[in-house]
């Protein structure tokens, strides 16, 4: 791996690494924080979540574009952004970190590292939340940053994925990282095992259906040439 690939791939594991920190982190502090009172805990949970999302894309950003998320490597590999090669070291990196992530906030709470949820999410509603979630968010990337207004992509994500915590039925997991590392974890933010593969093909579909949107809103940007990350700057 050359090294600015390997920086790429330092940066999104650590990215998705405080990513989970902060998602799982916050979930366990909201239940002991607040036990009994789960609107309050959600808020609290997408309130940190969200905060922590725009510093963390802020630091990382203008190393590896800040992804973070393998559907938003995808889209960028179906509209010729990156190579394959380089889409597969942003969703290794993105798989390690998110596992970290959530082993390490366990660990800061005095949980067992790993410990695999017991929390079944499952049905036609939270299929399509992800869906929804899913094209939303990565509708909300590709049309800032194409639209030459990258500066304020990590605050436009922030506050899509805040909202999304309330306005979907799943509470907006979007990043298929992120819901099979929520499964390491038996507290508020987890998922059972058995409901990730679901969560994770809903999340797909949401992404093909806003490429296929990006693709018709800004067709003067579809034939640009491959490019290591995703540039916080105009792109055309």
């Amino acid at each position: 791996m050359n090294p600015a690939l390997a920086r790429v791939a330092l940066a999104e594991l650590l990215g998705t690494a405080l990513l989970l920190v902060a998602v799982v982190g916050s979930g366990i502090a909201a239940e002991r924080l607040s036990p009994g009172d789960v609107g309050l805990q959600l808020l609290e949970n997408a309130v940190a979540t969200a905060a922590a999302l725009v510093a963390v894309i802020l630091a990382v950003g203008p190393v590896s574009g800040a992804h973070l998320n393998p559907v938003v490597t995808l889209a960028e590999r179906m509209l010729g952004r990156v190579d394959t090669p380089t889409a597969g070291v942003y969703l290794g990196a993105q798989v390690v970190g998110a596992s970290v992530g959530t082993v390490v906030a366990n660990l800061m709470f005095s949980l067992p590292p790993v410990e695999l949820s017991t929390t079944a999410r499952s049905g036609g509603g939270l299929w399509l939340a992800e869906v929804v979630a899913t094209f939303g968010l990565l509708l909300v990337i590709f049309g800032v940053v194409r639209s030459g207004r990258a500066t304020v992509a990590p605050f436009a994500v922030g506050a899509y994925i805040g909202g999304a915590y309330f306005f979907t039925a799943s509470t907006s997991f979007a990043n298929p990282a992120v819901t099979l590392a929520r499964s390491l974890s038996d507290t508020f933010a987890g998922i059972a095992p058995a409901s990730v593969p679901a969560f994770v093909l809903a999340q797909v579909v949401g992404a093909a259906l806003a490429v296929g949107a990006v693709l018709v809103l800004y067709p003067a940007l579809a034939g640009e040439p491959p490019e290591l990350v995703l540039p916080h700057e105009p792109s055309g």
